[in-house]
């Protein structure tokens, strides 16, 4: 009987009846949603680091991410638009509708990372430093993004009977499956998949303590890894090369980049102390940061000089 109601509630994982949430008179993308929900996760766990290692604040990460989460997003649609040009050739007017679905994770690392460490330098703090502290919260917001797929019903694999397969609506459905088809929860593997190497990379930092930024390499490997695998199970069009889908392609780079960059950084560790200027707050960039060091260096000096002018007029000559 146990087992039976089991397998009866493990038959099938269901997709939810619309893409949006309702809050009282609120209509809202679940999509959009499930991102800015990731978004949050990842602030709050690249700040609780940062302030661990004391290093910077949360306010400081906040800060930051304004920055990078925009940037990340327009290099995400502009990946996918780009990776998939034949679906926007002829409807120009798609290319902004982000809330749609449709963001391609390579594209908004590239222009998250390298906008975020820019903001970062800009405040005083050591950008690899941030980036180190974001990898773990980078795959923890991938974790909760991934999500929005399912609301949207996109994104999932080949035909399946397993336990855990997902259904999909016939409005949803692809051509060429009948209704009642179940297939590969690939949101689910990926945000599972995710959701543990944020774990593993947090570990990893507070376990063997590596150089500055290394941690991003090791991020770069274990999500490469995984987005290769997943990826060969969707049934979504793309674009392909070689018999690759171009995001296995770029999956596969990212592993060979991660690879590279802990062999070429071998033997770095975590610095046992890390320098920080008090004087950085939430309207100091980095030239003000320099600017205030140099004047309390100045300042030190003149003390030290009316320090020694005293001691040379109370000490009695020889």
């Amino acid at each position: 009987m146990i087992v039976t109601t089991a397998a009866s509630l493990l038959a099938s994982i269901p997709s939810p009846p619309s893409g949006s949430i309702s809050i009282g008179p609120l209509d809202l993308r679940a999509y959009g949603l499930m991102i800015a929900l990731g978004v949050i996760a990842a602030v709050w766990l690249c700040g609780r680091l940062l302030e661990q290692e004391g290093a910077g604040t949360t306010d400081d990460v906040s800060a930051i991410a304004i920055w990078a989460v925009g940037a990340g997003l327009v290099g995400a649609r502009l990946y996918h638009v780009v990776t998939d040009w034949d679906r926007f050739a002829d409807n120009l007017g798609a290319i902004p509708k982000v809330w749609e679905g449709g963001l391609g994770i390579p594209g908004g690392l590239l222009f998250g990372v390298f906008v975020g460490m820019w903001q970062a330098k800009r405040r005083g703090i050591e950008p690899l430093v941030v980036l180190t502290c974001a990898a773990p919260a980078i795959a923890l917001a991938q974790a909760i993004g991934r999500w929005g797929n399912w609301f949207n019903q996109e994104l999932y694999g080949r035909a399946t009977d397993l336990p855990w397969a997902l259904e999909i609506d016939d409005d949803h459905l692809p051509a060429g499956y009948e209704s009642g088809t179940t297939f590969h929860p690939t949101f689910l593997y990926e945000s599972l998949w995710n959701l543990a190497l944020a774990g593993v990379l947090v570990w990893i930092h507070r376990t063997y303590r590596l150089g500055p930024g290394r941690l991003m390499a090791v991020y770069l490997i274990g999500y490469g890894t995984g987005r290769f695998w997943i990826e060969g199970l969707r049934i979504d069009p793309a674009n392909e090369i070689a018999g690759l889908r171009i995001n296995q392609w770029v999956a596969l780079a990212a592993v060979i980049a991660g690879a590279v960059w802990l062999f070429a950084t071998r033997g770095q560790k975590w610095p046992d102390d890390i320098a920080v200027r008090d004087d950085v707050d939430e309207g100091t960039d980095g030239n003000d940061a320099e600017a205030a060091v140099d004047d309390n260096a100045a300042s030190d000096d003149v003390s030290d000089g009316e320090t020694d002018s005293a001691e040379a007029v109370e000490r009695p000559e020889p």
